[in-house]
C-alpha cells in the first residue's frame, strides 16, 4: 500500500527518513510540476502557514528556490539573514529562532555551518524544521532533487551506475546523495583526488576511484561537484589548473565515452574547472532540469511536512 503521509515531522537529512518517504516526495513533486508549468502556478495548500527561511550561511540557489516554492504554496514567507541581523552581535541560534518562533513561525527552513544545527533545534522548538545545508553533513533537498531529476531522466534509479566526482570531503551535497541513492537501489561510485575523499567512506556502500575516464566509462549518471575552496583550510589540490586537468570533463573525454551519460551539476558550477561550458549546456547536460524540479521538490517536503504539524 503506497505510503500517505511522511513518517517525520522534520527534514533533518536522507539518513533519517525511508525509501518510502522519497517516493512519497516524487510522487507529489510531480504533481507540483503539473503546477508549476500551468498558466496559474499558485495553489491555496498552505495559505494559514507561515514560514520563516534563516540562512546563518549565504546561500542564493537554495534560498530563491525555497521562497518561490512557499509562494507557489500560497504560504507566508519571513526571510532571516544572520550578516544582517543579532547574530552578528552574539545573539545564539537558540534565541534567534525563538524570537522568529514568538511571532507564530510553523515551519523553519535553516542554513546552518555547524553540522547538527538542525537536530538541536527539533529538540528544542515546535515548528516543523527543514535542513537547507548544515556545513559539511547533509543537503537533503538537494539530494531529492538530483535523485528525481534522474529518475525522470532514465526511468528508474534502481540498479542505475551513478557517479559522485569533484569535492566529495567538503560536500553535504555528496552525503545526501549517496544517503538517497542507496536506499533507491542505485549503484554509486566517488571520484576525485585522494585528498578529497574522505577515508572511510567505502563503508557508506560506495566504491572509489581516482581515475575520472574510468568513472565515466562506468557510469550511467555523472553528479560533478565544485571544488569548495571556501570550505578548505588547507590546500588539499595543487591549483585549479592541475585538478582541471586531471579531473575537468569537457567535450574531448565525453566524446572518447561509447555511451550518452546523463550529466549534472548542483550549482554554482566553476566553468573550466569541474566541466567546460560545451559539456554543461549540452544535449547529455539535465541542469537546468535540476533547477526547475528544485521548486517541485521543495513544495512537495514543505506540503508533506505542514501535514505534520500538531
Amino acid at each position: 500500500m503506497f505510503q500517505s503521509q511522511l513518517s517525520t515531522k522534520h527534514l533533518l537529512g536522507i539518513k533519517y527518513i525511508t525509501k518510502e518517504d522519497i517516493e512519497l516526495i516524487f510522487k507529489t513533486a510531480t504533481d507540483f510540476k503539473d503546477v508549476i508549468n500551468r498558466p496559474i502556478k499558485k495553489v491555496p495548500s498552505l495559505r494559514d502557514v507561515t514560514i520563516a527561511n534563516v540562512f546563518f550561511e549565504n546561500s542564493t540557489r537554495t534560498r530563491i528556490s525555497f521562497e518561490l516554492a512557499e509562494r507557489r504554496l500560497s504560504a507566508d514567507v519571513v526571510n532571516f539573514s544572520a550578516s544582517s541581523s543579532s547574530v552578528s552581535k552574539g545573539e545564539t541560534l537558540l534565541d534567534t529562532v525563538n524570537n522568529i518562533l514568538a511571532m507564530k513561525v510553523d515551519m523553519v527552513v535553516m542554513r546552518h555551518p555547524a553540522p547538527g544545527a538542525h537536530h538541536f533545534l527539533a529538540k528544542h522548538i515546535d515548528a516543523n524544521i527543514i535542513n537547507a545545508g548544515d556545513g559539511t553533513h547533509e543537503h537533503p533537498t538537494q539530494a531529492l532533487l538530483d535523485a528525481f531529476s534522474i529518475q525522470e531522466k532514465l526511468g528508474s534509479i534502481y540498479g542505475k551506475n551513478i557517479v559522485i566526482a569533484g569535492d566529495i570531503l567538503h560536500s553535504r551535497v555528496a552525503l545526501s546523495n549517496i544517503f538517497c541513492l542507496k536506499k533507491l537501489g542505485a549503484n554509486v561510485m566517488v571520484c576525485g583526488p585522494s585528498t578529497l575523499i574522505p577515508r572511510h567512506i567505502e563503508s557508506l556502500g560506495v566504491t572509489v576511484s581516482h581515475d575520472i575516464k574510468k568513472a565515466l566509462e562506468w557510469c550511467d549518471v555523472a553528479n560533478v561537484l565544485r571544488i569548495q575552496l571556501e570550505r578548505q583550510d588547507i590546500r588539499y589540490i595543487p591549483s585549479l589548473r592541475e585538478y582541471a586537468q586531471y579531473f575537468g570533463i569537457n567535450k574531448q573525454l565525453l566524446d572518447t565515452i561509447e555511451k550518452d551519460i546523463v550529466i549534472m551539476h548542483p550549482g554554482p558550477i566553476n566553468r573550466g574547472v569541474e566541466m567546460t561550458s560545451d559539456v554543461a549546456d549540452s544535449k547529455q547536460s539535465i541542469i537546468l532540469q535540476q533547477v526547475e524540479n528544485g521548486v517541485a521538490i521543495r513544495m512537495a517536503v514543505l506540503y508533506l511536512l505542514a501535514g505534520k504539524r500538531n
